[in-house]
């Protein structure tokens, strides 16, 4: 039996709701942010899909080229040196604040047929990244919280990750915070507008 990724899948409104697109286009977008979720980017090939969905990689390769042509994905490739052989093929989303630029080398020893090796190895000793929105879900999925995962992303996305001056050091110190005031403010005003009211507090700052 084929493995199953073990990270929700995330099928944005946009995509939900675009009618350009088929149902089974949408399907795989959402199987593509489930590997991205794991690894910040998914190289799981043509191949891997077409199992997965008992459908050829012709129409997997039509499917990719949609999200493509729309703007929901980035496909970017790596070739063995020196020749134009096509080594191994990365997807990354696009769409919802997903994409990520980490800047790391990729592994090219790394299979991509299968998802037990869609890996990649990321160097964050020393440097803030970035969460994604699938992050933040995670995490808060994880703590079973109230955190509203968009606004917390747009809100230090709009201040590039700062908080007062300071570069964030822990986003999900910030994300406990905002847990532990949703659940002792019970006035009218939203988590964003008490944050922006009080930027100066200290988790998550360098």
């Amino acid at each position: 039996m084929k493995e199953q990724p073990n990270y929700y899948a995330i099928l944005s409104a946009e995509v939900r709701y675009d009618n350009r697109l088929k149902a089974n286009v949408k399907l795989l977008y959402a199987e593509i942010t489930a590997l991205c979720n794991m690894n910040a980017e998914c190289f799981a090939s043509n191949k891997y899909f077409a199992e997965l969905y008992g459908k050829s990689k012709t129409s997997i390769s039509i499917w990719i080229s949609e999200l493509v042509k729309y703007g929901y994905i980035k496909v970017h490739y790596t070739y063995k040196e020196g020749t134009k052989e096509i080594l191994n093929r990365y997807i990354s989303i696009l769409k919802g604040g997903i994409q990520e630029n980490l800047n790391t080398p990729y592994k090219k020893t790394v299979k991509s047929n299968t998802t037990s090796n869609n890996t990649m190895n990321i160097n964050t000793k020393g440097r803030f990244l970035k969460p994604t929105i699938i992050d933040i879900k995670k995490y808060c999925t994880e703590r079973k919280n109230n955190v509203d995962c968009e606004t917390f992303f747009d809100f230090y996305e709009s201040k590039d990750w700062l908080i007062g001056k300071n570069k964030m050091k822990n986003w999900k110190a910030c994300v406990r915070t905002w847990e532990k005031r949703n659940k002792i403010n019970n006035n009218d005003r939203t988590t964003a507008h008490r944050f922006e009211e009080d930027e100066d507090y200290g988790d998550g700052v360098l």
